[in-house]
């Protein structure tokens, strides 16, 4: 029986974070074991390879990004993530649109990398574009029905005597994943704003340089100068920025992000519940 429970996840919002570290913890209670946390959110976190063992029962947690696995962040996962035999548990956590292939990616991609793949779910949290799409998800209900799974996660853990014949598990997708999803704004055509970044309110900033800390790609910089934050990186849309400034002074404003904006909170905030595969 695995020694250690292990929860492992990319989050620039903090909803990942959550609905993995929630989970581990409730695996973690039904199987008596003890849980350690990863978090490769951050540049300096993913400079290292993260090996696991025959031992461990991994919580792996990832954002659905256009339908699929952040694919910035993919390279990590491909290069740096070593199963070495450990029996995983992909997560993915969508902000109530649809979650896709990005499931059936994340478990193709830790299965290659030598995990065997017991379980899988994909859980509702507020979209990061909208704080009215997914509301206050995972909520309390969202939580009852991750601790469920838990259980059932762990009477099947407990009832398998050969741990390296698990299979990788089916899962609802394209398999392999072939495309992205394309954003559309309020008129149906393709939104285009890959190269938008946040445009900072010089007015409102404090320069407490919170933004730059929190930013996955290392992009934001604080000016020595001006005492402003600079983008001067890539861009994902994670929104982290955006989230962590209590003054509100860092919005993306791209008028093709705003108007894909406005037609998720049309079109996706009908409630959408965590589905669970075992």
């Amino acid at each position: 029986m695995s020694d250690t429970i292990k929860a492992v996840y990319f989050s620039p919002s903090g909803a990942t974070k959550k609905v993995t570290n929630y989970l581990a913890d409730c695996l973690a209670e039904n199987l008596g074991l003890p849980k350690q946390e990863y978090d490769f959110t951050l540049p300096e976190a993913r400079e290292q390879t993260l090996n696991f063992s025959k031992e461990d029962l991994v919580v792996f947690g990832m954002p659905v990004y256009a339908g699929r696995v952040p694919n910035k962040i993919l390279p990590y996962v491909q290069s740096q993530i070593k199963g070495n035999g450990c029996v995983a548990v992909p997560v993915v956590v969508y902000g109530n649109r649809n979650f896709d292939d990005a499931l059936v990616e994340l478990r193709n991609e830790l299965f290659q990398n030598g995990c065997q793949i017991l379980a899988a779910a994909a859980v509702v949290a507020r979209h990061c574009f909208s704080d009215q799409i997914g509301a206050d998800r995972p909520d309390e209900n969202d939580l009852l029905k991750i601790k469920e799974f838990a259980e059932n996660v762990a009477e099947k853990w407990s009832h398998e005597t050969e741990k390296e014949g698990l299979s990788y598990l089916d899962l609802p997708g394209t398999n392999p994943p072939e495309k992205y999803y394309t954003p559309k704004g309020t008129d149906g055509k393709p939104a285009v704003f890959l190269k938008a970044v946040p445009v900072v309110d010089e007015e409102r900033c404090i320069g407490c340089g919170i933004c730059g800390k929190v930013c996955p790609m290392g992009s934001i910089h604080v000016d020595k100068t001006t005492k402003r934050p600079v983008i001067d990186g890539i861009c994902i849309k994670c929104q982290a920025c955006v989230l962590c400034c209590d003054v509100e002074a860092i919005k993306i404003v791209h008028p093709a992000f705003l108007s894909h904006k406005q037609m998720l909170e049309e079109n996706f905030m009908e409630r959408k519940e965590p589905e669970f595969f075992l």
